[in-house]
């Protein structure tokens, strides 16, 4: 469950892809069209919110070319293309409409997901922490309509019309362990970039999570190039040549081929040496 286009591929995209093929079911549920973004691309300056307001429509090419390079079949928008918007920064304009995601009923959005989980009854979902990962409404809101949804979707008397009751066996919150997004800084540092990213402040990271807190770690480094190439078609969004992506090249498959998680429902599998689930199927059956 992910609140725009774009961020599926920044957290989970070697995930998606890996267990793609491996023959797992994936299903990928997004919140809002992301309409409220930032384009990058100059030539597509014109659908930004402020101008055409036509940028939601245009992420969902993304997306549907993003999902194509991961493998994911099955991608959805939460209650539909539009029913929930973008809803900007905390404390801008985009944020008090009615319309926004943000300000949205937490059963109404909840019902919507509660559908998906009926119909493809997954063991595992994944979502952001408490704090949406950075504090963004959106992924705050993703945060309680997912754990809402779970919930409701186990309840024999919620909604019958929406079919049986399922119970969710796992659920995961995303997490960037601190210690992987600090080397990351130090290795650009060292080779020379200066850009924003590079020259954050280490003991200020508001979107690391302390190690301790990491439960797990899939390792997909063979789906790197295509989590990259994912990124890649988030062209209004996402530059993969400079910033945080930078990464990829400073300490390669180690900040992007291996993703976090932090167990967040459900016991735990096996542990590995380095004391982590390597499979967010660990101990399922």
């Amino acid at each position: 469950m992910h609140a725009h286009p774009d961020d599926e591929c920044i957290g989970t995209g070697a995930t998606m892809a890996r267990y793609v093929a491996e023959g797992v079911q994936v299903t990928l549920v997004t919140c809002t069209l992301g309409e409220e973004g930032e384009v990058l691309l100059p030539d597509l300056a014109h659908l930004a919110s402020d101008k055409e307001d036509a940028l939601g429509a245009h992420r969902q090419t993304e997306l549907a070319a993003a999902m194509a390079e991961l493998g994911v079949t099955d991608h959805r928008l939460l209650g539909g293309p539009g029913r929930f918007r973008d809803s900007g920064m905390m404390g801008t304009p985009p944020n008090d409409r009615p319309d926004s995601f943000w300000r949205a009923d937490l059963l109404e959005a909840a019902t919507e997901l509660v559908r998906v989980i009926r119909e493809v009854r997954p063991q595992v979902v994944v979502t952001y922490d408490d704090f949406g990962g950075y504090g963004h409404p959106d992924h705050i809101q993703a945060h309680r309509v997912t754990h809402y949804a779970i919930t409701l979707a186990a309840s024999p008397t919620f909604r019958a019309e929406l079919g049986a009751p399922w119970s969710v066996s796992k659920v995961y919150w995303t997490a960037f362990p601190r210690s992987i997004v600090i080397a990351g800084i130090e290795a650009m540092k060292a080779q020379g970039h200066d850009d924003g990213f590079a020259a954050m402040d280490p003991d200020d990271l508001p979107f690391a999570c302390d190690d301790a807190l990491v439960t797990t770690a899939v390792c997909a480094p063979d789906f790197l190039d295509r989590k990259m190439a994912a990124l890649r078609a988030h062209g209004t969004q996402v530059s993969v040549d400079g910033g945080f992506f930078a990464l990829a090249d400073n300490v390669g498959s180690e900040a992007f081929g291996t993703e976090y998680y932090r167990l967040a429902q459900g016991q735990p599998g096996p542990l590995g040496p380095d004391g982590r689930e390597a499979d967010l199927f660990a101990g399922l059956t």
